[in-house]
């Protein structure tokens, strides 16, 4: 008899297909995880808006580290003085970006480009643009994702006499109206903010794996609910802390924490018989710093209280969403995992690749960026 004809033999391949087939969909819904990708997705550049009569300064801030290597090399010309360099960045201010004011066209005047500090690798490319007419009813088209990348993101702070402003531009959101009439709404202000932080969680891809160490042993759905609320709960307030500036922790630390966490909470999963009971206490504490790591978002734009209250509610929110949609993706998996007799496998599986790619991180924060 041939082993495909045995019952005994095909009784055992079942399971193990059904294993394989488990941590096949895990790690498809958390698809794109090499060790070198960072916090996010893509890219996010820091814009300064400044509205005075008819002139409006664009000012673009950017890391050479987050862009892709063409505009990298340009920034790092720039910033020592090559003209080709400066001239190449400037030149995509004036392609891809088109301002209009009140239907007519805002045209690209003086530019020049600023080094930061000399331990400070970003650099700033700043744009005068000139209208026809005092600027009353300003829109941004916003192309640069063309050059960028289109992952990229540029959070934007707009400012004209007595008016602060926020705005997000993304490939999807690409155009925003900045109305000085106190009457009209500025569109693409706090809804872009939470289309970012919807993106945000879904490219977060250590934020992502860390849920999804804790869920698998998350146990029953009460014990799922807590995890999640606690997660949600911690993260929230130490975005807003530290996004208002109450507490700043240096990046390298918060972003190999985040990976440490991950690595812990696997090697949970692996080592543990049982799932902690208390599982929702090590969500909670992870949480507060994983909040952290959400920061890094807004806390650059510096925006005034008001201001800074509305992106924040939008951003988190979007988060939020973010997480949401992820959990509905992964309870149906795990609801069909829980009871069956390989599903001790399939977690010592899913967990052992989650915990090599979480000590990738961590030593690559820690020692090599």
């Amino acid at each position: 008899m041939s082993a495909a004809d045995n019952p005994a033999h095909g009784g055992r391949c079942r399971p193990r297909a059904r294993v394989a087939l488990a941590s096949l969909a895990i790690f498809g819904l958390t698809a794109g995880l090499p060790a070198a990708l960072a916090h996010t997705g893509g890219s996010t550049g820091y814009a300064s808006i400044i509205i005075s009569g008819n002139t409006v300064r664009y000012s673009l801030t950017l890391s050479p580290s987050a862009v892709p290597a063409a505009v990298a090399e340009d920034l790092v010309r720039a910033r020592s003085g090559r003209v080709d360099g400066r001239d190449r960045l400037l030149g995509h201010l004036r392609d891809k970006l088109a301002l209009t004011d009140q239907g007519k066209r805002c045209e690209p005047a003086h530019g020049f480009v600023e080094a930061q500090r000399a331990e400070v690798e970003s650099v700033t490319l700043v744009m005068d643009f000139a209208c026809a007419a005092t600027v009353r009813d300003l829109v941004i088209h916003d192309d640069l994702f063309d050059v960028l990348g289109p992952d990229h993101h540029t959070l934007a702070k707009v400012e004209s006499p007595g008016v602060t402003r926020e705005l997000a531009f993304a490939t999807e959101a690409r155009e925003a109206r900045i109305s000085l009439d106190a009457s009209d709404e500025t569109s693409g202000g706090a809804g872009s903010f939470l289309l970012l932080g919807v993106e945000h969680i879904l490219t977060g891809y250590d934020h992502l794996l860390f849920l999804l160490a804790l869920l698998l042993r998350g146990g029953r759905l009460t014990s799922l609910l807590k995890i999640i609320t606690a997660f949600t709960l911690a993260h929230s307030v130490t975005l807003a802390v530290a996004v208002l500036g109450l507490v700043a922790i240096p990046d390298r630390l918060v972003e190999s924490v985040i990976a440490a966490s991950i690595v812990w909470v696997a090697m949970e999963n692996l080592i543990l018989r049982e799932a902690p009971s208390q599982r929702w206490l090590v969500s909670f504490l992870f949480g507060l710093v994983h909040g952290f790591g959400f920061a890094s978002a807004l806390t650059p734009l510096k925006l005034p209280g008001w201001n800074l209250a509305k992106a924040l509610l939008g951003f988190n929110l979007g988060v939020e969403a973010g997480q949401a949609l992820v959990v509905l993706c992964l309870l149906p998996l795990l609801v069909w995992m829980r009871g069956a007799t390989w599903e001790p496998r399939a977690v010592r599986a899913a967990s052992l690749g989650v915990a090599v790619v979480g000590l990738a991180w961590f030593v690559q924060r820690l020692f090599l960026v």
